[in-house]
């Protein structure tokens, strides 16, 4: 009587992905397994994404935040106060930044920058609301002065420090598919995983 092995997953991929496709059990085992890597690739992938769309969510967070404090210091108009901050940054005005890099129209900067373009953003954010709060600055010209201030020094310490200028940095895939992207992928192991318990666990058997 031949035996049956109960194996570990790994075990499992080894012996299907050696074994001889013309077998029908042989060829269902590694189509399932060839799934299964593919989507633990883009998981990995997705993964360092996390991070970035960490990022994101804080910078709209203290965007909201730095808008309340502009806002009780007398600040009138929100977006010539923003776009200054982005003028000493990237030493060019939003709709240039935008053309410079290829961002579609209606969408923000923001959704195309990767993990270190980002940083450094939250970094010139929450410097600014500091600024206007620790020195007491007041009126829209004031407050303007001090975005545009406080962005050029974040773009003076990128240089020194890492050489690099932020409107040379690339830009990023649109953050809007790399969430629809990480969704798919835990649908889809979700789905596999249900798949499993429904067969039950694999079982290979193995000659003497």
């Amino acid at each position: 009587m031949q035996p049956d092995y109960r194996l570990s997953k790994f075990a499992c991929y080894l012996v299907a992905m050696n074994g001889d496709v013309k077998k029908k059990e042989v060829a269902k085992a590694q189509a399932y397994f060839i799934t299964v890597t593919e989507a633990f690739k883009r998981c990995v992938h997705e993964a360092q994404q996390v991070e970035r769309i960490a990022i994101r969510g804080e910078v709209s967070e203290r965007e909201k935040s730095l808008s309340g404090v502009a806002g009780n210091a007398g600040l009138e108009n929100y977006a010539f106060f923003q776009n200054k901050g982005y003028l000493g940054l990237y030493n060019m005005p939003i709709n240039q930044l935008k053309e410079h890099k290829g961002i579609p129209d209606g969408r923000s900067p923001l959704d195309f920058m990767g993990r270190e373009e980002l940083a450094a953003n939250l970094f010139r954010i929450t410097q600014t609301e500091a600024k206007i709060r620790n020195e007491g600055i007041k009126g829209q010209k004031k407050l303007e002065d001090a975005a545009f201030s406080v962005g050029q020094q974040v773009r003076w310490s990128m240089e020194e420090i890492s050489g690099t200028r932020p409107e040379n940095l690339p830009p990023a895939s649109d953050i809007k598919s790399v969430k629809a992207d990480i969704k798919s992928t835990q649908k889809e192991f979700l789905k596999m995983d249900k798949s499993k318990k429904k067969s039950g666990e694999m079982l290979l058997p193995l000659d003497d």
